[in-house]
């Protein structure tokens, strides 16, 4: 029975200071008394096929007690990539594995993804960033439930992008788990 409980103390410790270290690198700012909390930027997708890479990442901003979703989207490729461009009527749709479909809402101007050239790999990068708003009540669905599914909504087209519970990116080296994302970082900005 003593070995039972101090396995139990064991794994309730480990579970506590893995959840300490997700938020270990949120960044709290106070500017002209308004508190700004950030996570740091997360792989939410990739794909790399016959020399182009494409990433989307995601980072949580909680500015004055108002939750944001920080949206990037890089391609890079040895031939232009193609133009993403985001304005007031772009959403982003999270399907959740419980059915429900969250939506979150531009509060971005309209802007389309920029062009930069990486001279030392000769690739051509265009990066697109946005904020994104939670409609009301949409963070307790996100904290309960996996996605599985993001459709983004750009100024010109709709694109899908499946979502796997265990992201080992090539690019990176690094294992993420964009399926969790929201369960395991929104408590970071609270």
């Amino acid at each position: 029975m003593k070995l039972f409980f101090t396995i139990l103390l064991f794994v309730v410790s480990l579970s506590l200071s893995a959840q300490q270290d997700e938020c270990k690198s949120t960044v709290v700012t106070k500017e002209d008394g308004v508190e700004v909390k950030s996570t740091r930027e997360y792989l939410m997708y990739e794909k790399v096929f016959a020399g182009t890479s494409q990433f989307m990442f995601f980072s949580l901003t909680n500015s004055d007690g108002v939750p944001m979703l920080n949206f990037q989207f890089l391609a890079k490729g040895k031939d232009f990539p193609k133009v993403y461009c985001i304005d007031k009527a772009s959403k982003i749709y999270l399907q959740l594995a419980n059915g429900k479909i969250v939506t979150l809402i531009s509060a971005s101007e309209d802007q389309c993804s920029g062009l930069v050239y990486d001279s030392s790999e000769q690739n051509n990068i265009r990066i697109l960033t946005a904020t994104f708003l939670f409609a009301k009540g949409t963070l307790e669905d996100l904290e309960k439930s996996p996605i599985s599914f993001i459709r983004v909504k750009y100024s010109t087209e709709t694109v899908d992008y499946n979502i796997k519970k265990e992201l080992d990116s090539e690019s990176m080296k690094q294992k993420y788990y964009p399926e969790s994302y929201f369960i395991n970082t929104l408590k970071c900005i609270k």
